[in-house]
């Protein structure tokens, strides 16, 4: 969820199939015109560019960024995804505009507003509340969040869905697919559906509130008594399958520790990480959406308050202990388990080992070298971070070696990254290996 003050405007959201078919047909004929232009123009100066140097250029970028935000739904969010996930792989320049779909949401009109709501708790649905504040204090993907006070003088947040998102999941994930096929950068050889399947099922569990209403109160019962984070309490009466409906927890932005003190940034950064390794090896649930917006920091008490837990999903057995032996691998730096781990965890393939194993071999010795240190890792320091990319790029530019890992593996890897990214925002500095060292020994197999 992003703050009010970073959005663009009122939006209406395109809720129908063909309107929403529409949004893609005129980004794809954007797009298409843009690459015929710029072509036409390098061409004529003497350059022979690729295909994906037309498609992947910042005006394109910014046609993606506001046809998405407009549509919402499962569009922007896969377009999150990938701002997020492949932010550190991306051109600066794209990396910065795709940014803004993290950053920046529109907002329904009240007129769209009130449509749904009287769809989910009637005409008549104000007498719930003593005052009802039409104007959203966050906006995403899916749905925009509003404060409210009930007739019992309970504050809430609630959550309500854009109209059409869930409807709309299967196309718009088939759309976004679609643009990235017709633009070269995914081989035509590469099986994609799994991954597609996945993300289809993923969303329709985000865009289902009632179960995201059951997940938050699981979390909140797995923490109960812990003193450093809060879950809000779900209000079960006023919960609908559009609507989620929970306490209102004062927090800010967790980001906005960079300008505290350096030993809160550290104890903030290590408090979340302890998390993640909780859900991934006692849990066996992870929340697995790291969008930073989804952790609010509480001054009063310096406590933090979980947000967003639809995407929260249950770790397979084998995806824990192929991280727990990973882990292992990398505190004792040995290279060739390291790589037969990735192997055996599906992140890597046969094929990138045949036709890039030097390549491979400087990313695990770059890797090893930095998780095994037993001193405090500056995650502020991304100095390692520009080698890696240059490095993976190589790969990449190698697309008979394209692998795309199990999902479960990815939905886990996302979150393990996203908090990375945090810590990097963070400018965070804590002994990475002391800590997985301790966890590793706390949490049994």
């Amino acid at each position: 969820m992003t703050d009010d003050t970073k959005w663009g405007r009122q939006r209406a959201v395109p809720s129908g199939r063909l309107s929403r078919l529409a949004g893609f047909s005129g980004l794809a004929a954007g797009v298409a015109g843009s690459v015929i232009g710029q072509g036409a123009k390098r061409l004529a100066a003497g350059e022979r560019p690729t295909l994906d140097e037309l498609i992947l250029t910042p005006g394109n970028a910014q046609r993606l960024t506001d046809r998405l935000s407009h549509l919402r739904g499962a569009a922007m969010k896969m377009g999150q995804m990938i701002s997020m996930d492949a932010g550190e792989f991306l051109p600066p320049e794209l990396a910065q505009i795709l940014a803004a779909l993290r950053d920046k949401a529109n907002f329904m009109p009240t007129r769209q507003l009130d449509k749904v709501l009287i769809a989910e708790w009637g005409k008549d649905w104000r007498k719930n509340f003593k005052w009802f504040n039409p104007r959203p204090i966050a906006a995403a993907s899916i749905g925009q969040v509003h404060k409210a006070l009930t007739r019992e003088g309970e504050l809430l947040a609630i959550k309500v869905q854009y109209p059409g998102v869930a409807n709309s999941i299967d196309s718009d994930v088939d759309n976004v697919a679609s643009l990235l096929k017709l633009s070269g950068l995914l081989p035509g050889e590469l099986d994609i559906e799994p991954l597609l399947k996945a993300a289809k099922e993923q969303l329709k569990e985000e865009a289902d509130y009632i179960r995201e209403g059951e997940q938050m109160r699981m979390y909140a019962d797995r923490l109960a008594g812990n003193p450093t984070f809060i879950v809000p309490r779900l209000h079960e009466a006023l919960t609908r399958p559009r609507i989620l409906a929970m306490s209102f927890e004062e927090g800010g932005p967790i980001e906005d520790l960079v300008h505290a003190s350096q030993e809160l940034r550290n104890e903030t950064f290590e408090k979340m990480v302890r998390l993640v390794m909780r859900e991934l090896f006692e849990f066996g649930v992870m929340q697995t959406d790291p969008n930073f917006a989804n952790f609010r920091y509480r001054k009063a008490d310096g406590k933090i308050v979980l947000l967003d837990f639809g995407a929260s999903r249950d770790v397979a057995p084998e995806v824990t202990l192929a991280y727990r032996k990973l882990l292992e691998a990398g505190l004792v730096a040995d290279p060739e388990r390291i790589r037969q781990e990735a192997l055996n965890a599906g992140f890597i393939n046969e094929a990138v080992i045949e036709r890039q194993g030097a390549t491979l071999d400087r990313m695990i010795a770059i890797i090893a070298q930095e998780m095994s240190r037993d001193a405090p890792f500056d995650f502020g320091n991304r100095e390692f971070v520009p080698v890696l990319r240059e490095e993976g790029m190589a790969i990449a530019r190698d697309k008979g070696s394209w692998h795309i890992p199990p999902a479960e593996t990815l939905f886990v890897q996302r979150k393990v990254s996203g908090t990375a990214l945090l810590g990097a925002r963070l400018g965070a500095v804590i002994n990475l290996r002391r800590l997985v060292e301790e966890m590793l020994e706390t949490i049994p197999v």
